[in-house]
């Protein structure tokens, strides 16, 4: 890859002019530059000493697609990983291995979603539905001085199409596989008097396509489908150098929780077993889950001109969960005659949980950027953070209540931030800023008064409750970069930069599990790059290197055979790899995207250990003398080697100015680990994913087409659950359907 770089640069820099001479002169990828936010400005992503991925357009459209939810994401772009065993509900994001497999209501993630320039900083939060998007930018390595603390992974970045002075919209519905329905709408325009405004809305769902064959118990009949209806409304105002743009923004979900499935892997093997079928589960346990979440942000600046424009952004989140889900995945259990652990839909023993979860987030940002002086731009601003979370655990035996604790946390940040950019030659800019933040957490854990007893027992709650927590944190982050023109066209960059994760506890205390803390976490990570653009910008090609050290890794060892739950921090993990995008329309029919990553990642700690699972896999790491699993030297958990994805769009234009085209879309990641240690069963295979869509675009704005979505209907486990049996969670199958988009 670093050769086919430097030859593609080399061409472009002795002859920028070569591609301009042909007919495709002017027809660059997507309508021209790929302008991204990285900065907080509004910047060509060849000048920017970020590795950043941009998805808009068609190409957005067709992804996100036959009802998917954010995990669509998952291996579009090089490094990015995305998963969960909550469904639509608690999306686990990872970008260059740096992830957090824990799915507890307070579990800190490397990664940050950042959704109209709010932060979601409950995992929960930011499973709030993908529509009517200018562009979803993905920045990769820490982000720490321009977003904040938990950012040492990177950032998705989602923006919403905005209010604008002309009136349009559009109007697209999708119909497929198991009654799927993915229908979704927008409009805006002016209102007069400086205001303006967009209404967007969207709906999905899909029927109930798994069917559970268990004869006694508390479990649908049918499961995995799902209604999920989010709105959003935007009211802009603009008056001279003054903005404002207010977005109110709601949610509400009515599905079933993941479908967790018992004795799924050969003992041995990470295949399925030869009864396993997609279509059918035997759960005798309690399934339900809905989401109502509801959020508003107000959005300032004025422009002082001359100087620089002045940004405020106030945001406030809530959302109320609840999801209650079979976890052993089985309705037959190992102390039952003819039951034996290993088989399909057998457990060693019943295990149905689960919760209401309460977030409240409410953010404050206050920012000044300067205009160009003379080569000279700085930002500078303070953020202020503050979560209230509240969440009960109930546990379930016989479909009863029989445990129930309950869970008040706050969670607190103070930000303050600067950085400068400086032009000092025409082809050199420098750049750097730093962040201090400041964290501060409590958790309370208590036990719900009518179950106290019951739950002590019954849960091996082996602590006093009421039982507080505290941790504090602070740090600096800072980011350092350089970037040389070498053309018009490319440019080389170079960039050092720290990332902070806060400190974090841990409040489970069911089967013996102690509350724990972890101290903040650091990474440190230098990278280097090439972006280019063909003077016709019919060719954008970036390339980069990376490597990364990230000091007391955070760590959530969940499961095992004890069903427990700790949080520890090892002495360190390194990770290395290289990235790379490629997008080009080679004719004007034509455009073609390639990118893919190669990522090595380690754990460095001799003396951590972990304990392995109960339900009968095969652990390949050394035990200690506890019957710990060593993990020094394994892989990260949920760290794919490798990640390509490609897209090829081919149209045929029509005298009449309409058009027909295909669409196709490929991803693909290779094997990862579910948990810290490794096993043969819990190595989860390789994954390939392509869409295909065909249809007919009409010049008045129509457009009909046909669709598949995993086109090859390659079903994959994409996690597991190590306690109790071989319990694995699969992707989801082939979606063929229908779609019909008006643009106006």
């Amino acid at each position: 890859m670093l050769s086919c770089g430097a030859a593609l640069a080399g061409l472009l820099v002795i002859s920028p002019a070569m591609a301009a001479d042909g007919p495709e002169a002017s027809a660059p990828v997507d309508g021209g530059e790929i302008i991204v936010t990285a900065t907080r400005r509004s910047e060509n992503a060849k000048d920017v000493p970020v590795a950043v991925t941009t998805l808009s357009g068609d190409t957005l459209n067709t992804l996100n697609s036959s009802g998917l939810d954010i995990r669509f994401l998952s291996a579009r772009t090089p490094s990015l990983q995305i998963e969960s065993s909550f469904g639509r509900t608690f999306p686990r994001f990872y970008i260059r291995g740096l992830g957090n497999t824990d799915f507890d209501p307070n579990a800190a993630q490397p990664v940050s979603v950042v959704y109209d320039d709010v932060a979601l900083e409950n995992p929960m939060l930011k499973s709030f539905p993908v529509f009517d998007l200018a562009s979803v930018e993905v920045l990769r390595g820490p982000q720490g001085t321009l977003f904040g603390r938990n950012t040492p992974a990177g950032v998705i970045k989602l923006n919403s199409a905005k209010p604008s002075s002309t009136f349009g919209g559009y109007a697209q519905a999708e119909y497929g596989t198991y009654n799927t329905v993915n229908a979704e709408a927008a409009v805006g325009g002016p209102l007069g008097g400086g205001f303006s405004f967009r209404a967007s809305g969207l709906l999905q769902r899909r029927d109930n396509w798994v069917t559970n064959d268990a004869t006694s118990g508390f479990a649908d009949h049918k499961l995995e489908g799902y209604r999920d209806l989010a709105g959003r409304l935007q009211l802009g105002y603009a008056s001279g150098d003054f903005n404002a743009l207010l977005n109110v923004h709601g949610r509400d979900l009515d599905g079933t929780p993941r479908v967790f499935r018992a004795g799924i892997f050969e003992k041995g093997s990470n295949h399925f077993v030869p009864e396993f079928d997609k279509d059918h589960v035997s759960l005798d346990g309690l399934t339900s889950q809905s989401l109502t979440q509801w959020g508003t942000n107000l959005h300032l600046d004025y422009h002082f001109e001359g100087v620089g424009t002045l940004y405020s952004v106030t945001a406030y989140e809530r959302a109320k969960v609840e999801s209650t889900g079979d976890v052993d995945g089985g309705s037959c259990y190992a102390f039952i005659p003819g039951c034996t652990l290993g088989q399909i839909n057998v457990g060693a023993f019943p295990s149905n949980t689960g919760g209401v979860t309460k977030p409240r987030e409410f953010s404050q940002e206050v920012r000044f950027a300067t205009e160009d002086m003379n080569g000279l731009r700085l930002q500078a601003g303070a953020y202020y953070f503050h979560q209230k979370l509240y969440y009960s655990e109930y546990f379930y035996d016989s479909g009863q209540i029989n445990g129930f604790i309950l869970h008040d946390d706050t969670n607190q940040t103070l930000g303050l931030f600067a950085s400068v950019d400086y032009k000092l030659t025409d082809k050199l800019t420098l750049r750097g800023g730093a962040r201090y933040s400041h964290d501060k957490k409590r958790d309370t854990i208590a036990l719900n008064p009518a179950y106290a007893a019951e739950t002590v027992a019954s849960q091996s709650v082996a602590v006093a409750l009421p039982l507080t927590n505290r941790a504090k944190g602070n740090n600096v982050s800072w980011d350092a970069s350089a970037t040389y023109a070498i053309s018009d066209q490319v440019n080389l960059y170079a960039r050092a930069a720290t990332g902070y994760l806060g400190p974090a506890i841990q409040d489970r205390v069911t089967f013996f599990s102690q509350p724990s803390v972890a101290k903040k976490q650091t990474t440190f990570s230098g990278e280097g790059g090439i972006k280019l653009v063909s003077a016709d910008r019919s060719v954008h090609f970036d390339l980069d290197a990376y490597w990364y050290r990230t000091k007391d890794l955070q760590l959530t060892a969940v499961g095992g055979a004890n069903n427990s739950a700790r949080l520890l921090n090892a002495d360190h993990a390194i990770g290395y790899g290289i990235e790379t995008t490629l997008e080009v329309r080679p004719v004007p029919q034509l455009a073609l995207t390639v990118g893919g990553s190669w990522n090595f990642t380690e754990i460095r700690d001799p003396n951590i250990a972990v304990g392995p699972c109960g339900g009968g896999c095969t652990v390949t790491d050394p035990l200690n003398a506890a019957g710990l699993a060593i993990i020094n030297g394994n892989d990260l958990p949920q760290a794919p080697r490798y990640v390509a994805n490609a897209t090829a769009r081919y149209s045929i234009p029509l005298g009449n100015g309409d058009e027909i085209f295909a669409f196709t879309d490929w991803a693909y990641r290779s094997k990862i680990n579910y948990f810290l240690y490794t096993a043969k069963e819990f190595r989860g295979r390789a994954l390939l994913e392509g869409g295909l869509k065909i249809g007919y675009q009409m010049h008045n704005g129509l457009e009909l087409a046909v669709f598949a979505r995993n086109i090859l209907n390659q079903i994959r486990a994409v996690s597991a659950i190590d306690f109790n049996n071989l319990t694995g969670m699969i992707n989801d199958p082939r979606i063929i359907g229908v779609s019909a988009r008006f643009k106006f």
